[in-house]
């Protein structure tokens, strides 16, 4: 994130000056060393600035925590701490389907699909988009355990590659490429 994108700053300082310092070796340098300061200055406030968002924030990230009252993990992905705060901002109001699949979607960065099954008393969760389970199932099962109303059941279903997707469709060589985690079955 730039501030003042591409601008030569020390042309900048120099054009408040008479044109007759710009030969001169003093002057020069100080302009020089001032719009290597003015340039740092520059990028230490767009790094402040890009921690007020979730979506940008890299050391910022544990104020986020902080405010949502999270532990910070810094041993897990930036973008799984992300989808944490995202998940437990989103997840405030009343437990709806739309609320639900909105937290799952912060999480899952996916598109999931969220059926209510009411004489089961239980709430399906299915991951609709990608191939396989979720690398961050356990902090998605927690944030919407937290929403979810404790007399309700989750239930996740997830989509894997079948037979009819690969005999005669793809090629060796896809086959090859293809993670094994794709191919397992089940829902949890």
């Amino acid at each position: 994130m730039t501030i003042f994108p591409d601008r030569d700053i020390e042309n900048d300082l120099f054009s408040y000056m008479p044109t007759y310092y710009r030969h001169l070796r003093s002057p020069r340098a100080i302009i020089q060393t001032e719009g290597a300061e003015f340039r740092d200055l520059v990028t230490s406030i767009a790094d402040v600035l890009a921690q007020f968002a979730i979506d940008t924030a890299t050391w910022g990230l544990a104020d986020w925590e902080r405010i949502c009252d999270i532990p910070t993990d810094e041993s897990k992905p930036i973008e799984q701490r992300r989808s944490v705060v995202k998940s437990k901002l989103r997840g405030i109001g009343t437990v709806t389907v739309a609320l639900l699949r909105n937290v799952a979607e912060s999480w899952y960065n996916g598109e999931v699909e969220v059926t209510e099954q009411p004489s089961l008393y239980t709430v399906k969760i299915k991951f609709v988009s990608r191939l396989g389970v979720p690398s961050n199932l356990t902090d998605i099962q927690n944030a919407l355990r937290e929403i979810i109303p404790a007399h309700l059941a989750i239930s996740f279903e997830f989509s894997y590659l079948l037979v009819r997707d690969i005999h005669n469709v793809m090629t060796i060589a896809q086959l090859e490429g293809t993670t094994l985690n794709k191919f397992a079955g089940g829902a949890f």
